[in-house]
């Protein structure tokens, strides 16, 4: 599996952190999420997170999209993963974070995010990538434009 950002540190322990990400369509469009907790900096990302203990992946996307954007989504497909290696200050936990990326299509707005410190932020789809911080999505994201472009 590929890796972006910093190779783990061999002095630390990791905890492994499965997450579901969603690169989410509407025509030439792309539904993101901007965290700005102001403990920490702000950060466009691919709308997603972590996979709860028992979860599976798909009913975790579902949670995860709705909370950060208010959307419901229908999944396609899944299009790629990556891991990254970070501390996560709000768990204190250093984590291998292992990103699974599915393609969906935005079905239908149920209202506005209930996870703290977030909005939707739609924005035109070539221009996304370089608004995303995590190198991974931006990335894939450039993939996918490569892949559905012409």
């Amino acid at each position: 599996m590929r890796r972006f950002g910093n190779p783990p540190d061999p002095a630390r322990s990791y905890t492994p952190r499965p997450g579901v990400y969603a690169i989410i369509t509407r025509g030439r469009r792309i539904l993101l999420t901007e965290q700005s907790d102001p403990a920490m900096p702000v950060e466009i990302q691919l709308p997603g997170g972590g996979i709860d203990p028992g979860e599976q992946r798909l009913p975790a996307l579902h949670r995860e999209v709705l909370e950060e954007t208010g959307w419901k989504v229908a999944p396609i497909r899944h299009f790629a993963s990556y891991k990254r290696y970070t501390y996560m200050p709000e768990y204190d936990l250093y984590a291998m974070k292992i990103a699974h990326i599915f393609l969906c299509r935005a079905v239908r707005r149920l209202g506005l995010p209930s996870e703290p410190h977030h909005r939707e932020v739609w924005a035109d789809i070539e221009a996304a990538p370089a608004l995303l911080g995590p190198a991974g999505d931006a990335h894939y994201l450039r993939l996918f434009n490569r892949k559905n472009s012409g």
